[in-house]
């Protein structure tokens, strides 16, 4: 979808092409002398408030901030291919790596109940970014949705976050190829890594492979999006044949008698495998990201992400079970569990088959995430937040071709050198953690709209919104502290939740219906998503946290001296800054029309 009209810093990305200049990475008024920058530096606090109170608008991110690329992305994609999209990014080292390590260590048999809580959490997650993605079709993905409900600043750490997911995810994946590429060689994993012994344990085992296949997977996701799907239909079929293959050749083999101590770490262990298991799942909001490109997007996406998380479900369910079922839990194998249990029970061929079947999972995990990172990266760097040269688009082949570039240069790297573990510990933090601020978005578009929810109705919604979270939290701090089965607190904070969830309900009307597609259920569904996310949260070894806090304290330092005066100067120079009485109006679905400074004509009649 163009925009004419838009001129300015858009006319001038255009001209420039794909160059590779000063002004295609900082070409804001705040970086053209060192005295503007200096100034720009003296007006933080207040360029701060500006950006966390500013809200973007539905049309805003259609519109605008899509027309600062400089070539459209093609609308080529349908329901069918992201269902496809959806089983290729998610099925891959979640369930053929992680299972195994969380089995054998953490929460034995059970392992399959950890995946049905970390998919229930996921199906939730999934139904909040359906209505996001059909109504505000852009390649933003959820940076995009928080930009709209929760302001620039929250969407900005969300998008930091979102980068983080990717990169790591792609690094895991890549890593854990390596391993079931070594299996279908008949050799051990570490024979194909490099070992630097003057290096720190987690770090030391150098894996030039996992390169390798990130650098392969880059060609194709540049070349064209299209092609990327018809790889991936081709090769997400062959995989589900070797999943059925495992289910039915697996259960020939299970041995009920491994299921007699079926959960042999409790409670606690099944909840800590479903936190780093929902890693698993990871990979479903890419297909969000490819709304832009979707021919339909009220009815493709629906169908493509709910579908696509239903099939995954059940697949992690039934393998986990066949896994436990095929050997006691104390002898499956952690690097390559489902291989080694066939030769186990006699069916040594078989583990090239299941070996090959990983490897083809695995490397459309690496090609939908490589797809649908570049989107994310494009459309952050639209708003100016990140460099604008990151998000032009090439007028052949219709692809982000250098967001594509940096997100898998970042990934061959942490690849290289970063162990599977730590990669998956901090993943899943960055995950659950844009997950919950989703699902809170979700709330807050239904319940609020500015200029017509009451103050009384908004200040009620804070209060029920931090009531959740609180309560949320405290559940969460507590599992993580408490060493025993007490559970007082959780009387305590759970009629909390559920109090403040019924006072949503029940005492505020619902500012906005959706237009297209909507979740069931709200304020019920999305209150449980947050809960879930925050309980999961708490799982999670307190090393990662430390991680996680590292790398926020990074995005902290860059937006504070780069990306708020750039996402400023943007917003005042294209518009985005006139937020009076007036504008606040301009909401979806009411009947208003109106001029942004940059020329381009919003009409937003219901």
């Amino acid at each position: 979808m163009g925009v004419d009209g838009v001129i300015g810093e858009d006319e001038g990305l255009r001209r420039r092409g794909c160059s590779c200049g000063k002004d295609d990475f900082l070409p804001e008024e705040s970086f053209k002398s060192w005295g503007n920058y200096v100034q720009a530096l003296k007006e933080t606090p207040n360029r701060f408030m500006n950006r966390v109170l500013t809200r973007s608008l539905d049309s805003t991110e259609l519109h605008e901030i899509k027309a600062r690329s400089q070539h459209e992305m093609k609308k080529n994609l349908s329901w069918w291919d992201l269902i496809w999209f959806g089983i290729g990014a998610v099925i891959g080292s979640g369930i053929f790596v992680l299972t195994g390590l969380q089995a054998q260590q953490v929460s034995g048999p059970a392992v399959v109940l950890s995946f049905v809580v970390s998919g229930v959490s996921a199906m939730l997650s999934v139904f909040c970014y359906t209505e996001f993605a059909v109504e505000i079709p852009v390649a933003g993905g959820s940076f995009a949705y928080l930009r709209v409900e929760l302001g620039d600043f929250i969407a900005y750490i969300a998008a930091g976050n979102i980068l983080l997911e990717y990169v790591i995810g792609g690094a895991a994946v890549a890593r854990s190829w390596t391993s079931y590429f070594a299996t279908l060689c008949n050799h051990d994993s570490d024979d194909f890594i490099i070992i630097v012994h003057s290096m720190p344990d987690d770090y030391s085992k150098l894996d030039p492979i996992a390169v390798v296949v990130v650098c392969v997977i880059c060609v194709l996701a540049v070349l064209s999006t299209k092609g990327s799907s018809r790889f991936n239909y081709i090769a997400s079929i062959i995989h589900v044949i070797v999943i059925l293959f495992i289910i039915i050749a697996g259960f020939t083999k299970a041995d009920t008698k491994n299921y007699s101590n079926f959960a042999p770490f409790g409670v606690r262990g099944i909840f800590k495998s479903s936190a780093v298991l929902f890693f698993a799942y990871v990979g479903f909001d890419a297909v969000s990201t490819m709304a832009e490109e979707t021919k339909n997007p009220a009815r493709d996406i629906p169908i493509g992400l709910v579908g696509s998380m239903a099939i995954t479900t059940a697949a992690y369910c039934l393998l986990s079970v066949v896994l436990c079922l095929m050997q006691p839990y104390p002898k499956i194998d952690k690097d390559a569990p489902f291989s080694v249990a066939f030769e186990a029970v006699g069916m040594s061929w078989a583990k090239y088959v299941v070996a090959a079947g990983a490897l083809k999972g695995m490397t459309t995990v690496l090609l939908v995430g490589a797809v649908g990172q570049a989107r994310y990266l494009t459309h952050i760097a639209r708003t100016h937040m990140l460099p604008p040269w990151l998000a032009q688009v090439h007028p052949k082949t219709g692809t982000p071709i250098n967001a594509t570039i940096v997100m898998l240069i970042a990934t061959a790297i942490i690849a290289f050198f970063t162990d599977l573990k730590i990669l998956a510990d901090l993943l899943s933090i960055s995950t659950l953690f844009i997950f919950l601020l989703v699902a809170l978005a979700l709330i807050v578009r239904r319940y609020y709209v500015s200029g017509e929810t009451s103050t009384t109705d908004r200040n009620t919604l804070i209060t029920c919104l931090i009531l959740i979270l609180g309560s949320s939290t405290a559940t969460a701090t507590y599992w993580g502290v408490s060493e025993n089965n007490d559970w007082v607190a959780y009387v305590i904070t759970m009629p909390i939740w559920f109090l403040a969830t019924a006072g949503i309900a029940v005492f505020i009307p619902q500012a906005r219906k959706p237009k297209v597609w909507g979740v069931p259920l709200v304020p019920w569904l999305p209150s449980l998503s947050i809960a879930i996310n925050i309980f999961l949260l708490g799982s999670i070894d307190g090393a990662s946290f430390k991680r996680f806090g590292i790398w926020t304290c990074v995005l902290l330092l860059y937006y504070f001296f780069f990306g708020l005066h750039a996402s400023y100067d943007t917003a005042k120079e294209s518009g985005e800054n006139r937020i009076g009485d007036g504008w606040k109006r301009v909401e979806e679905g009411q009947s208003v029309s109106t001029v942004t400074a940059s020329g381009v004509s919003l009409d937003e009649a219901k």
